[in-house]
C-alpha cells in the first residue's frame, strides 16, 4: 500500500483545485459564447445563413428617356443581341471557355475584363454578357456551335444609345459600367435600406445597377433615369447551385427626363461654328430653361457605352483641340467688351455717372507710368455713354473703373452671378473669377502678391485683368437684366416624366431673388444695345433682321501684348483674342438670351456676332440658313 507525505498529498489536493478551476473556467467560457450566439447575435447570424441558403439574381432597369423641349428623343435604349454566359452552368475553367468561344466570335480583352469583373462581384451567380452586339454572322457561327457550350446563350439586351451621336454631348453626358468608385458611391444607399424592407432592398440593390451615367444629365440625374433594378430570390445549395425560385420582384423602368434644350437650334448653333472652338448659351430669362448648350469640339457618347477603346480615348484626351472639356460649363473666360453694358448698369445705380454726361478720349488713358490704349487710333472723340457701348470706348470704362474701384464692381457684379456657381444641374461647375482685394489676399501665398494696386483696377472695366467668367454666366447675368432684375436659376432640365401615364412635374424653378433696380436704368442700358446692332460694332451681323434685337460684341485677350502691336495673322493660334458676343431679343420682351466665345478667332463683331445673329433668326422667325445642311430626325 502506497502512503503519502502530508506536503504530497496538500500539493496534489492543490492542482486539482487548479485543474478544476480552469475546467469550469473553460466550461463558462464556452457557455458565455453559445448564449452570445444563439441569444444576442442570432438575428446576424440567421441572417448570413439564410443569405448563403438565398441568392439575388438581378434584373436591370430600363433606363428612362433623355427628350427635348418639343419631343425630340436624344438619349433612348435599344435591344441587341449579346452572348451570355450562365455562371452556374458552366463547368471547368472559364478562361478555356472564353478561349474556345473566341475561335468562332471575336472577344477583346476588354469585354473578358468585364466578364471576370461581373462574375467576381456576383459571387458566381447569375447570367452575364461576355460580347455585346453580335452580328448576324457571328450569331449564325454561335447557333451552328450551340452544342459545344452548354450555360453560353444568345440573348436580346437593352442598350443605351445616343441617336444624333456627337450632337450636345456635353450637356447629355454619358452612361458607362459601374465602377469600384461608383459603388462606393452607391454603398450609402444600401446601408440606408433595411434588410427587412423589400422595397428599400430593391431601391438599392447594388447588383442590379451594371450601368450608370458618368457626366452630364446622365449622371445629374442617375437616380431619376436608372429605375428601379428587380431581382429574383432563388434558393440554392452549398455549392452555389440553384434549386428553385422563391419569389420574383420585377423591376420598375427609370422616368424620363425632359430637357429645356430645343435640339435643333443645338444642331444649327453647333454647324454654325464648324472647326472653330467655343462655346454657347441660349437662356429664356423668363424661366431659366437653357435654350441651347454648345460646347465645340464635341464628341460621341456612343464611344464610352461599351468602354471605350484605348486608341480613341489617346486621340480626346490628347488632342489640342480638348474635345472632352465642357467649355460652357467649365471655362473661364475674360469677357471683354462684353462687360461694358454691365459696367454702365453700375454707374448709373451707384451714381457715378449719368446717361449725359461725357468724356474726351483722345485714345489712351494714363495712370501712373502705364498707358491704357483705346482699340481705336486718335480716340472716339466725346463720349457720353450711350456712345461709349454703342461704339466700345475703352478710354470711357478705364475712368469708370478708376473712380469706382475694385470692391465697389465686385459687390455690383456678384448678385448677377458672377464669379459664382449659378447651381446649373450639371456637376462641375466652374466659379470663375471676380476680383476683390479679399480675393486677392485669400488666392496669393506671398505678401507683395497679396497687395492690391490701383493700376490693376483699370483694366477689369473692359473686361479683362483677372476678371474670368463662364460663358453661362455671362448668359446668366445678360439673363438677369432682360428679366429686369429678376434672377432665375438656369437649368437643363424642364420637367420629369412618368414612363406609363406620360404624367410630367416641372422641375422650373421659382425666382431665386431679385435685384434692386431701377427700370429707368435697365431700359437706357437695353436701348443701348439695341443701337449696337443698329449703327455700331455689330450692324454688318443685324442688317435686315426680322426683328429688334439687342447685343454687344467683345474681343478679349488671351496673353498680354506687352505694348506691342497685335497682328491675329502673325500670332500663334492657341494666343489669338477670343470673340465673344451677347445678345436678347426682340428687344420689348425678350424671349432668348446668347452668351458666346469663338476661342481664338479674332474680333467678336466678324466670328461671333453672325453666329447669334443666324441663331436667332431660326429660333425667333423660324428661318433656317442654306449653307447648313437641313435638320433630320433620327429614325
Amino acid at each position: 500500500m502506497v502512503s503519502f507525505k502530508k506536503p504530497d498529498l496538500d500539493s496534489f489536493q492543490e492542482r486539482i483545485h487548479i485543474a478544476t478551476l480552469f475546467v469550469t473556467f473553460c466550461f463558462l467560457l464556452l457557455v458565455t459564447r453559445l448564449v452570445w450566439l444563439q441569444l444576442v447575435s442570432h438575428g446576424k447570424y440567421a441572417l448570413l445563413a439564410e443569405s448563403n441558403r438565398i441568392a439575388l439574381v438581378p434584373a436591370p432597369a430600363n433606363r428612362g428617356l433623355l427628350i427635348d423641349r418639343n419631343g425630340i428623343v436624344i438619349g433612348r435604349n435599344y435591344s441587341a443581341l449579346t452572348l451570355d454566359v450562365n455562371a452556374e452552368e458552366v463547368k471547368g475553367n472559364v478562361d478555356q471557355l472564353i478561349n474556345e468561344l473566341s475561335e468562332i466570335i471575336d472577344i477583346s480583352p476588354r469585354d473578358r475584363r468585364n466578364f471576370k469583373r461581373s462574375l467576381e462581384d456576383s459571387r458566381n451567380m447569375g447570367t452575364f454578357p461576355l460580347r455585346s452586339m453580335l452580328n448576324e454572322a457571328e450569331t449564325a457561327r454561335f447557333m451552328a456551335n450551340r452544342y459545344r457550350f452548354p450555360g453560353v446563350e444568345i440573348r436580346a439586351r437593352s442598350f443605351r444609345e445616343y441617336p444624333y451621336n456627337e450632337l450636345a454631348s456635353h450637356l447629355i453626358g454619358y452612361i458607362g459600367r459601374v465602377s469600384q468608385k461608383d459603388k462606393e458611391r452607391m454603398q450609402t444607399e444600401i446601408e440606408g435600406a433595411k434588410s427587412n424592407d423589400p422595397e428599400a432592398l430593391q431601391a438599392s440593390f447594388l447588383p442590379g445597377i451594371q450601368y450608370v451615367g458618368k457626366i452630364g444629365l446622365e449622371q445629374s440625374y442617375e437616380s431619376v433615369l436608372r429605375g428601379v433594378p428587380g431581382y429574383d430570390q432563388v434558393e440554392i445549395t452549398a455549392g452555389g447551385k440553384p434549386v428553385r425560385t422563391l419569389s420574383s420582384s420585377p423591376s420598375v423602368p427609370g422616368k424620363n427626363v425632359v430637357l429645356s434644350v430645343d435640339i435643333k437650334l443645338q444642331y444649327l448653333v453647333e454647324q454654325l461654328y464648324g472647326n472653330f472652338r467655343g462655346a454657347f448659351v441660349a437662356i429664356e430669362p423668363e424661366t431659366g430653361d437653357i435654350l441651347a448648350f454648345v460646347s465645340k469640339p464635341n464628341f460621341n457618347p456612343n464611344d464610352f457605352v461599351e468602354g471605350i477603346d484605348s486608341v480613341t480615348w489617346k486621340e480626346l484626351n490628347e488632342s489640342p483641340q480638348k474635345p472632352l472639356y465642357n467649355r460652357p460649363l467649365k471655362g473661364i473666360y475674360p469677357p471683354g467688351s462684353t462687360y461694358k453694358p454691365f459696367m454702365a448698369l453700375a454707374a448709373l445705380e451707384l451714381q457715378k455717372r449719368t446717361p449725359s454726361q461725357t468724356i474726351s478720349d483722345p485714345g489712351y488713358f494714363e495712370f501712373g507710368n502705364h498707358t491704357f490704349r483705346d482699340d481705336k487710333k486718335g480716340g472716339h472723340g466725346i463720349v457720353d455713354m450711350q456712345k461709349s457701348i454703342v461704339d466700345s470706348c475703352d478710354t470711357y470704362y478705364y475712368l469708370l473703373a478708376r473712380d469706382m474701384g475694385v470692391n465697389m464692381m465686385h459687390d455690383f457684379m456678384k448678385p448677377f452671378g458672377f464669379g459664382q456657381i449659378t447651381g446649373i444641374d450639371l456637376q462641375g461647375e466652374s466659379r470663375g473669377v471676380l476680383p476683390s482685394t479679399e480675393w486677392k489676399k485669400n488666392t496669393f501665398k506671398k505678401p507683395e502678391q497679396q497687395k492690391w494696386y490701383e493700376g490693376e483696377t483699370i483694366s477689369l472695366g473692359i473686361g479683362q485683368g483677372y476678371n474670368a467668367f463662364t460663358i453661362l454666366q455671362l448668359a446668366h447675368g445678360m439673363a438677369n437684366i432682360a428679366n429686369n432684375g429678376i434672377v432665375m436659376k438656369p437649368h437643363l432640365v424642364k420637367a420629369i416624366e412618368d414612363p406609363f401615364t406620360r404624367n410630367r412635374v416641372l422641375t422650373t424653378p421659382k425666382e431665386s431673388y431679385r435685384i434692386d433696380l431701377k427700370p429707368e436704368n435697365i431700359e437706357f442700358i437695353k436701348k443701348a444695345m439695341v443701337e449696337v446692332n443698329v449703327s455700331g460694332t455689330s450692324t454688318a451681323a443685324f442688317k435686315g433682321a426680322g426683328y429688334v434685337a439687342g447685343g454687344k460684341t467683345g474681343t478679349a485677350q488671351v496673353f498680354s501684348l506687352n505694348s506691342k502691336e497685335y497682328k491675329h495673322s502673325s500670332t500663334a493660334e492657341f494666343l489669338r483674342d477670343h470673340a465673344l458676343y451677347i445678345a436678347f431679343a426682340p428687344a420689348d420682351k425678350p424671349t432668348i438670351v446668347i452668351a458666346m466665345v469663338v476661342e481664338n478667332a479674332g474680333f467678336g463683331a466678324q466670328y461671333a456676332a453672325p453666329i447669334a445673329r443666324r441663331a436667332l433668326d431660326y429660333y425667333i422667325e423660324g428661318k433656317w440658313p442654306k449653307e447648313i445642311p437641313e435638320w433630320k430626325r433620327a429614325p
